[in-house]
C-alpha cells in the first residue's frame, strides 16, 4: 500500500491506495479545504492563522496514515509552499507533526505526476490528449500520447487567486466575470499553440474543481449537461444571476467550493476561449494517483529520475565515461566512509554522473555553472529541495569550501563532498586507484592512506593533494594524508 498527500492551494488532500498488480485501488481518501493561497498577506507570507490550520490538517493526515501498513508514503506540497516566502521556516514544523518529509515539487512536475495519474486510468497507449489541471495557485497543461509525456508547463493562476482578485467581497457581476475571463486568458494566449486541438484527440480535466464544475452542470441541467463551452457559459449566467457567493444554491455544490468555483469557472472558460477547446472530459485521476504510481515504479527500480539525468547529461554533450567513472569511484568512496544516511549515495551518483555539465557554458568555474544548472533545471521526477542538495554536490566538488560551509555542518553531507572531490582528483590526475588498497575515514578529521606509486606516477598528484588538504584545513577540519 501507498499514500499520496497533496498539499494544494485550496485544499490538503489524502490518498491510501493498494496496488493488485495492474491498477492501484483507493482504499481511503481526506480532504481538508483550507484555502491555504488565501493564507498569503500581501507581502507574500501565510499567516499564522493560515499555518495553524494547514497543521491541524497535517495532525489529522496523520492519524489516518498511522492506521496503515504502507509501503511508502510521500508528501508533496505544490504553488502556494512555492510562492510563501516563509515557506522554509514552516516546512520544519509541518514535517515534525505529520511525520514526513514535505517535497515542495514544481509546477512542471506537478504536471507530470498529474498526467502519470490520469494516463494510469486511461490506458489507451496511442490516445493524444490534452489533460487541465485547475488547483488553488497554479494551473498545467500537460500534452502526452498514451504513458508518453510530450510538453508540459505551469501558469501560476488559479481558483484561490482568480476568486480573490475579482469577487473578493462575494458579489459576482457580468463586468467582474468579463475581467476575469480575460485575465485567465492573458496567462495562456502566448503559450496556447501547441496545445489547440489539432494538437490532440481528446481533452480531460483531472482537478476537483473541473470536476466539481462538471457535476454541478449535469446535476443542473445545465446548458448541454456536458463540460462544454456552451454549459460553462450556461452556469457563469446562473452564477450572475445570484449576484452574490452566499446566494449560490445549485444542486452537487457544497457551499464551502462555492467561492473557489466561482474564479475557478472563470479561469476555465479563459482556457476554452483560448485554446479553443469545445469539450473536455472530466476524470477521477490526478496528482495523487500519479505520487502513488511515482511510488510504485521506485519501489521497482524504475525511477523516472534515472532517466531525466540521463536526458539531461545528454542535452549537454556530458563525457559519460568520464562521468560514469566519477560516479561510480564517489559512491565506492561514500560508502567506505560509512555514512549514517545510505540515501544520500544516490543523489551522490546523479550528481556525479552531471558533474560536467557547466563544461557547456565555460571550462571556467564549470562546478559553478553546473550547480546552477541543476538547481534551476526541469528534471523530471525531482523535487525543489533534491535538485538544492545535487546543486551543493557539485558546486563543492573543487576550489574552496567555504562556499558550502552551512552544507557541511551535516556530517554525511561532509562525507558526500569529500567522496566526490577525490573523485574528481583522481579524475583529474589520471590516477586509476583500486579502491580495495586504499583507505579512506572522516570523523574529527580526515585520513586517507594512498598509494606512494600512485602518487610519483602521476606528477600533478601531489599538488591537487598538498591543495586538498588547504581547503579543508581552512574550514577547520585537519586531513592527514599517508604514503603507503
Amino acid at each position: 500500500m501507498f499514500a499520496a498527500v497533496d498539499l494544494g492551494s485550496n485544499s490538503f488532500r489524502l490518498h491510501i491506495g493498494k496496488y493488485n498488480g495492474d491498477a492501484i485501488r483507493v482504499i481511503k481518501s481526506a480532504r481538508d479545504p483550507i484555502r491555504l493561497a488565501a493564507g498569503l498577506d500581501s507581502k507574500g507570507y501565510l499567516t499564522e492563522q493560515a499555518m495553524q490550520v494547514a497543521l491541524d490538517s497535517l495532525a489529522r493526515f496523520r492519524s489516518i496514515l498511522a492506521d496503515y501498513q504502507l509501503e511508502a508514503v510521500r508528501v508533496v506540497a505544490t504553488n502556494t509552499l512555492r510562492v510563501a516566502k516563509n515557506a522554509a521556516e514552516f516546512l520544519p514544523i509541518a514535517e515534525q507533526v505529520i511525520g514526513y518529509p514535505i517535497e515542495i515539487i514544481s509546477g512542471e512536475e506537478e504536471g507530470r505526476l498529474i498526467y502519470m495519474g490520469v494516463a494510469s486510468m486511461l490506458r489507451l497507449p496511442n490516445e493524444k490528449r490534452l489533460v487541465l489541471d485547475i488547483g488553488g495557485g497554479s494551473t498545467e497543461l500537460i500534452l502526452g500520447r498514451g504513458q508518453q509525456i510530450e510538453r508540459v508547463e505551469s501558469f501560476g493562476i488559479g481558483t484561490v487567486n482568480q476568486s480573490l482578485a475579482f469577487f473578493a467581497d462575494g458579489q459576482i457581476t457580468a463586468a467582474a466575470y468579463d475581467a476575469a475571463v480575460l485575465s485567465a486568458r492573458s496567462h495562456f494566449e502566448d503559450a496556447a499553440p501547441p496545445y489547440r486541438p489539432q494538437n490532440w484527440s481528446h481533452a480531460y480535466g483531472s482537478s476537483g474543481t473541473i470536476r466539481a464544475i462538471a457535476e454541478t452542470i449535469d446535476k443542473n441541467g445545465l446548458g448541454d449537461h456536458r463540460l462544454s463551452y456552451t454549459s460553462l457559459e450556461a452556469l457563469r449566467a446562473r452564477f450572475v444571476e445570484f449576484g452574490h457567493v452566499s446566494r449560490i444554491d445549485l444542486l452537487g455544490m457544497k457551499p464551502e467550493r462555492a467561492a473557489v468555483m466561482v474564479g475557478g469557472l472563470a479561469v476555465l472558460i479563459g482556457l476554452m476561449q483560448e485554446l479553443g477547446i469545445e469539450v473536455i472530459q472530466p476524470i477521477e485521476a490526478g496528482l495523487r494517483m500519479g505520487v502513488m504510481w511515482d511510488l510504485q515504479l521506485r519501489g521497482t527500480r524504475l525511477d523516472r529520475r534515472d532517466q531525466a539525468v540521463h536526458d539531461f547529461s545528454q542535452r549537454f554533450h556530458v563525457d559519460q565515461l568520464r562521468a560514469s567513472r566519477v560516479a561510480e569511484t564517489a559512491t565506492s568512496l561514500f560508502e567506505m566512509l560509512k555514512p549514517s544516511n545510505d540515501g544520500l549515495s544516490q543523489y551522490l551518483h546523479w550528481s556525479a554522473l552531471l558533474h560536467e555539465v557547466g563544461l557547456v557554458v565555460s571550462q571556467s568555474g564549470y562546478h559553478k555553472h553546473a550547480a546552477y544548472l541543476i538547481e534551476n533545471a526541469d528534471l523530471s521526477g525531482f523535487t525543489t529541495r533534491e535538485q538544492r542538495a545535487m546543486s551543493m554536490l557539485i558546486l563543492g566538488q573543487k576550489g574552496n569550501l567555504r562556499k558550502i560551509s552551512d552544507a557541511l555542518l551535516d556530517p554525511d553531507f561532509s562525507k558526500a563532498v569529500l567522496a566526490l572531490r577525490l573523485a574528481v582528483m583522481f579524475l583529474h590526475s589520471r590516477i586509476e586507484i583500486d579502491l580495495d588498497e586504499l583507505r579512506l575515514k572522516m570523523k574529527s578529521k580526515i585520513e586517507l592512506d594512498i598509494k606512494r606509486d600512485w602518487i610519483e606516477d602521476h606528477p600533478t598528484a601531489t599538488y591537487w593533494m598538498t591543495k586538498e588538504q588547504d581547503w579543508w584545513r581552512e574550514i577547520g577540519v585537519d586531513f592527514a594524508i599517508r604514503r603507503t
